[in-house]
């Protein structure tokens, strides 16, 4: 299934229907007085989550949904029918902003979760709502509301724990390929993920969601490669893994300046994401010696002044601390989350 993670539709819920003016015309009853029926209300339009999907391909078609118009109020004190509703799902991830201000209208973060964007207009009263003591025939009723109409713009950020970053051809595929059921396209040449993957790791009893974002290279934010068009799929991440293949480099300064090019292009896009906490990982160790492994990571703990993991994804080397690390900073991040979500609380 292709990837898309931004359309633009057009969405308009259904006019309430007019309501009816008419008398009850019965035989031997000449002063039958007003029957007419309320119009029904319009059909709503719903934006359902659904966490089995996750991409926005099944809108690329279709630009326009609209909802049912209610039915007019008819005679016999009749009541029009109500327009039915249209459920537009969506993934779970997805944001909903007005194309003409650019306010954020929704964001669908729950499986099953609803938002009605645009309510159905209000059925119109039929004369016989109208009957008084002074008015004992009215011979009007109201028309139906007309229904609401917005221009929309649907973008979807992959809801994950953890994303994977770095360098083309780093081994971030490779690596969710062998710590979840997670089946992305290998290969032995860069710009192989051309699209986020993501894979469900399970660790003990618990689990957490891993992204596989597409290799990021110098200028990326200036368009460069595949460009910084996926890491708004990290925004909501809790941690960053951030990969550094050492096979093929010499020298300790080369691994140094591949992690500060992804770094750079990180602080370029957003300044929250780059501060994110983070695990560095030295991947294809196997083609390295131990002296080189030791000496790799010596250097890059100097410079980023935190610990580095050396790890396979051929061997499995290291990947089930790798997953326990992973879910403990997931873990840390929630009840941290949770901490502020109660001091607000208080302070309100």
């Amino acid at each position: 299934m292709k990837f898309i993670d931004e359309v633009e539709i057009h969405i308009r819920s259904g006019n309430g229907g007019a309501g009816c003016s008419s008398f009850r015309r019965e035989k031997y009853i000449p002063f039958g007085g007003p029957s007419g029926g309320n119009g029904g209300k319009g059909g709503d339009v719903i934006f359902v989550g659904d966490e089995g999907m996750n991409t926005l391909v099944h809108f690329r078609g279709q630009k326009n949904y609209f909802a049912d118009d209610g039915q007019n109020g008819m005679g016999s004190q009749m009541d029009g029918r109500t327009g039915e509703d249209i459920r537009l799902r969506v993934p779970v991830g997805t944001f909903i902003v007005d194309q003409e201000t650019g306010q954020v209208l929704a964001d669908i973060t729950e499986h099953g979760q609803e938002i009605i964007l645009c309510k159905g207009g209000r059925g119109g009263l039929g004369n016989i709502n109208f009957k008084s003591s002074t008015n004992q025939a009215p011979r009007y009723a109201q028309t139906g509301e007309q229904g609401e109409e917005l221009n929309v713009k649907l973008e979807l950020k992959l809801i994950a724990d953890i994303a994977l970053v770095g360098l083309p051809n780093a081994g971030k595929s490779t690596l969710i390929s062998s710590i979840s059921a997670a089946k992305p396209k290998i290969a032995d040449y860069p710009f192989t993920t051309l699209t986020p993957n993501l894979g469900v790791v399970k660790v003990d009893d618990d689990s957490l969601v891993v992204a596989d974002i597409p290799g990021l290279i110098e200028n990326a934010a200036e368009g460069k490669g595949l460009g910084i068009q996926f890491l708004k799929h990290i925004e909501r991440t809790s941690a960053l893994v951030h990969l550094i293949d050492c096979s093929m480099l010499l020298e300790p300064f080369e691994a140094i300046e591949d992690y500060a090019t992804v770094r750079s292009e990180l602080l370029k896009y957003q300044d929250t994401i780059a501060q994110k906490p983070e695990i560095i990982c030295l991947t294809k160790i196997d083609a390295m010696s131990e002296e080189d492994i030791k000496k790799f990571q010596a250097e890059m703990e100097k410079h980023a002044d935190k610990k580095v993991l050396p790890i396979s994804s051929v061997s499995g080397l290291n990947l089930d601390l790798l997953k326990r690390i992973m879910l403990k900073t997931k873990q840390k991040n929630t009840a941290n989350a949770a901490k502020e979500d109660s001091n607000e609380q208080r302070i309100y």
